[in-house]
């Protein structure tokens, strides 16, 4: 059976890396090669942050290219309080074997395009949007000959995670968002609203992963920032993976329980509203969807696929 060919975009902190190992360990999955960019932390450390987890991932070494290191228009506000300092938990973690491979993340995600087939590669993405939109703009006639944007971003159908409105990929560069988004290449968001309440991982399934193994423990651990910010912010440690959510729905789509076609609109205006999400639910705006927002997961199907992607 031909196998689903990715290219994965990530910032990569704790989530992502968790995320990277279940995609790395998909039988039905090649990935083609990462391109990081800044979001969670600076390009380059998201570039080592994928080394390392792909090291501990312990099955094939697909190539890590940085891509852009700044946002388009807005300075950057990195996710230290959620994922530590180096976006791993501040626990020393770094490659020990693999390099950053030479060149840069977006022309090789425009030559990889340029290369294959059109509609044989996949983009799933796991941070802020800037390269798919640099790319969209560098190329435009290329990028159109993606299969599919799955790309970890938007509210969903309810609530932001760092403002009422807005989820943090998006709302770190809406401006790349709002390109992305209105482009017309077929796209999926993957809500924040996908990851959290039953789906999040509670204390007795953070526990399973940590035991089973050296990918369990690495995966649980590095998240260890993420863990306390949870106990102050849900009362109990519990995980809500949000990257995990957006790379199941990408590969495993048995676990997808809502994700409807929507017109979506990204807010630019500078204000309270800045990078939320306008789903237009009940179609007020007449006019014709552009993308695809999964809201809700079947929660035990998606912790099945973490757990058996992560031999827990």
């Amino acid at each position: 059976m031909k196998k689903q060919q990715l290219i994965i975009d990530t910032d990569c902190g704790s989530d992502d890396a968790m995320a990277i190992a279940m995609a790395l360990h998909d039988p039905g999955v090649e990935i083609l090669f990462f391109t990081t960019v800044s979001g969670n932390v600076d390009c380059h450390q998201a570039a080592l942050n994928t080394l390392t987890t792909i090291e501990y991932a312990g099955t094939y070494e697909p190539p890590v290219y940085e891509g852009c290191r700044d946002m388009l228009l807005r300075e950057l506000v990195f996710a230290h309080e959620t994922h530590g300092n180096d976006g791993m938990g501040d626990l020393g973690y770094a490659p020990k074997r693999l390099q950053i491979a030479p060149g840069n993340g977006v022309l090789k995600m425009l030559e990889a395009l340029d290369a294959h087939e059109a509609g044989s590669i996949e983009i799933v993405t796991l941070g802020t949007l800037t390269n798919i939109a640099v790319a969209m703009r560098l190329a435009p006639d290329t990028m159109r000959k993606v299969k599919r944007i799955v790309a970890m971003g938007t509210a969903g159908l309810g609530f932001g995670n760092v403002s009422p409105v807005a989820e943090f990929n998006i709302w770190q560069d809406a401006e790349a968002a709002k390109i992305v988004t209105e482009f017309g290449v077929p796209l999926t968001y993957v809500g924040w609203d996908a990851c959290i309440d039953d789906a999040m991982l509670n204390e007795d399934e953070i526990n399973r992963l940590r035991d089973s193994g050296p990918l369990g423990k690495f995966a649980v651990d590095c998240n260890r920032q993420l863990m306390l910010l949870n106990e102050q912010r849900f009362g109990r440690p519990c995980l809500d993976m949000a990257d995990p959510a957006a790379m199941a729905a990408a590969l495993h789509p048995a676990c997808i329980a809502q994700c409807d076609d929507y017109y979506c609109e990204v807010d630019t205006c500078p204000g309270p509203s800045y990078g939320g999400v306008l789903v237009d639910i009940y179609h007020f705006s007449g006019k014709q969807p552009n993308a695809k927002i999964c809201s809700k997961l079947h929660v035990q199907e998606y912790k099945n696929y973490i757990f058996s992607t992560l031999g827990a």
